[in-house]
């Protein structure tokens, strides 16, 4: 346990000396960049109910952003060697309508294995709204993939609504969200947010998430900042 604190007490001072100089940089040039980096670190990694891996997971993130064409990859690893990685593309209407694909990988399995018994890669559609607070999701992954464990027609929807600090939301899939793959709501949480100011350019965000999984009968508190 000391260990695993010495751990992230390094990991936050060295993110924290890092992003500052990115800040300081950026402060420099007039134009800003449509390219970012980022990561986040959280206690464990939970999506959409459900928990992978153990002890805490370090999110990288890489996007570019044009207009309202983003195109991203996104992973997730942590000291028990649970690994992912995705890649994403979505494209968000000035009305607050958003439409996306994601390819969800997991580092260890064949790259381009794309069979059904072995496959590597769950395609996924995403379709989101958003009215004022109200946000609305749709997700339908397109196809089986034995390694990464999508049945192939796996539907999820959420619905939330955010606060100035909080949120909440609730959401149901079937497929690789639940344990029977039959459809059940598996997702009800609230989320809480904040700035934690560092130095005069640096504030560290913060959020924490209180979930219960009705499906599987599991509750999760997970807290994590974000670079």
């Amino acid at each position: 346990m000391m260990k695993m604190k010495l751990f992230l007490l390094t990991v936050f001072s060295v993110s924290v000396f890092f992003t500052s100089n990115l800040m300081a940089q950026e402060e420099e040039n007039e134009k800003p960049s449509k390219f970012s980096a980022g990561a986040d670190f959280y206690t464990s990694y939970v999506w959409r109910g459900t928990k992978f891996g153990t002890g805490p997971a370090v999110q990288p993130s890489v996007n570019f952003s044009a207009g309202g064409l983003t195109l991203g990859a996104w992973g997730s690893f942590d000291a028990s060697g649970t690994m992912e990685s995705d890649l994403y593309a979505s494209y968000s209407f000035p009305f607050g309508l958003s439409l996306g694909v994601t390819d969800y990988y997991y580092p260890g399995l064949e790259y381009f294995d794309y069979t059904d018994t072995t496959g590597s890669h769950a395609f996924e559609l995403n379709a989101g709204y958003t009215l004022g607070g109200l946000s609305l999701s749709a997700n339908y992954i397109l196809n089986e993939a034995g390694g990464a464990a999508s049945a192939g027609n796996d539907l999820y929807f959420q619905a939330g609504y955010a606060f100035k600090h909080a949120d909440i939301f609730v959401g149901a899939g079937n497929g690789w969200h639940t344990s029977d793959g039959e459809f059940a709501v598996c997702n009800i949480g609230i989320g809480i947010s904040r700035e934690i100011k560092i130095t005069e350019y640096f504030s560290l965000p913060v959020s924490g998430q209180v979930i219960f999984n009705p499906e599987r009968e599991q509750f999760y508190v997970v807290v994590g900042f974000s670079l």
